[in-house]
């Protein structure tokens, strides 16, 4: 019901500090089976990755024997070959737009730093002068904005530092983060709503992961893991808020959050949560859930869909009662939060974690698009008392 892209009309490159081409690349993470594999081979052979930006103190040390096909130079130089690799990339296919994702490793998170990354101005100058604490992804989300193409974080990083997000705002360009919501987190955002919502208390929320490929390798460093800790925990601090009954002032769930490395599993990851919560008179409730992921293969859907509502929300304006003229709407894309982990919101905009709201808000902007109302699930005409004429 609306104009959204084809994807088949999505034309896809990319960066990566493998030189592996994508059929190297698709044997080594051995998600597909091997008749897919085999019948893929040829076609996927064809897509080799640009040269990327590498920088070993935000990734894990051990995914140095990975690193043989990266931008050599400054950052302020990496800045530039990045720009350039976009410009051709839109120049060569004809493309009407470009959107960028970050799917790449887990990053530590960056320290924000007065005079270095608080600032647009200081932010574009940091990277002039190669500051130590400008990420690659910042790099790439800052070369993004400059070419006026939308920019969405995959990974749990802080790659939107203050300075990035001003920007953005400057350039009227969109971003969005942080962080795919594929697997456990988005159970327990469901689990989380319906047990505070229902008067069931939870006091404590122990997650583990076992997982293989090359995410689990990089997230067994400690400073990586820590990224992915904080994005994963702070999916339920809105709908604890929420209940100011079962929760007084400054109180919260313990929340604790294991991940370990299992080559063996590869991309099948074992995700196991124990949910501990009060009942009436001090009773106790205890839920526990083993789920098996397939990281990959349910992150790409997501990235699919978030190119194309990203690319549809580029196109939507809007206009209130209030307003005289039409708008687009604010550089930080909040409605995708519904796939997204730890979502980016504008200053003073409350955080939604709960999924069912997050949903709602994105069905009824594209509702609206088409002349709907929103839903609200009311259904008064099939709850009123009506009197019937013979």
């Amino acid at each position: 019901m609306l104009p959204t892209v084809d994807p088949n009309d999505i034309v896809i490159s990319g960066w990566d500090i493998s030189s592996a081409n994508l059929a190297e690349a698709m044997a080594r993470a051995d998600v597909f089976d091997r008749d897919l594999q085999q019948q893929l081979g040829p076609h996927m052979a064809k897509f080799v990755p640009l040269p990327s930006v590498y920088d070993p103190d935000f990734i894990a040390a051990n995914q140095e024997d990975r690193a043989n096909n990266v931008i050599e130079g400054t950052k302020q130089q990496c800045l530039g070959q990045i720009r350039k690799d976009i410009k051709k990339f839109q120049s060569d296919n004809k493309l009407e737009k470009v959107v960028i994702l970050w799917t790449a490793n887990t990053e530590r998170f960056s320290d924000i730093i007065p005079g270095v990354n608080d600032t647009a101005d200081n932010l574009l100058k940091s990277i002039e002068v190669g500051h130590s604490e400008i990420s690659p992804s910042t790099i790439f989300a800052v070369a993004s904005i400059l070419e006026g193409c939308s920019f969405i974080n995959g990974s749990p990083q802080n790659t939107f530092v203050p300075g990035c997000v001003e920007l953005a705002e400057k350039k009227d360009v969109y971003i969005a983060g942080d962080d795919f919501k594929s697997g456990q987190t988005k159970v327990k955002s469901v689990l989380v709503d319906f047990l505070v919502s229902a008067g069931i208390k939870p006091v404590a929320i122990t997650s583990y992961n076992h997982l293989g490929n090359n995410d689990g390798k990089n997230l067994s460093s400690p400073k990586q893991f820590r990224s992915k800790e904080i994005s994963k925990s702070n999916v339920v601090d809105d709908m604890v808020e929420s209940n100011g009954i079962l929760y007084g002032e400054n109180e919260h769930p313990d929340h604790t959050i294991v991940i370990k490395y299992v080559p063996a599993v590869g991309d099948s990851k074992r995700a196991m949560d124990e949910y501990v919560s009060e009942i009436f008179m001090g009773g106790a409730n205890t839920m526990a859930i083993h789920n098996t992921c397939e990281d990959s293969l349910l992150a790409a859907p997501l990235i699919i869909d978030l190119i194309i509502i990203t690319e549809l929300f580029e196109r939507i304006t809007y206009k209130t009662d209030k307003d005289e003229n039409f708008q687009s709407f604010h550089s930080i894309l909040s409605a995708l939060s519904y796939l997204l982990k730890a979502p980016l919101v504008p200053d003073g905009t409350p955080v939604v974690n709960s999924l069912f709201r997050q949903r709602a808000c994105l069905e009824n902007l594209l509702r609206a698009c088409v002349g709907l109302p929103p839903e609200n699930h009311m259904l008064l005409e099939h709850k009123t008392k009506r009197k019937i004429y013979y």
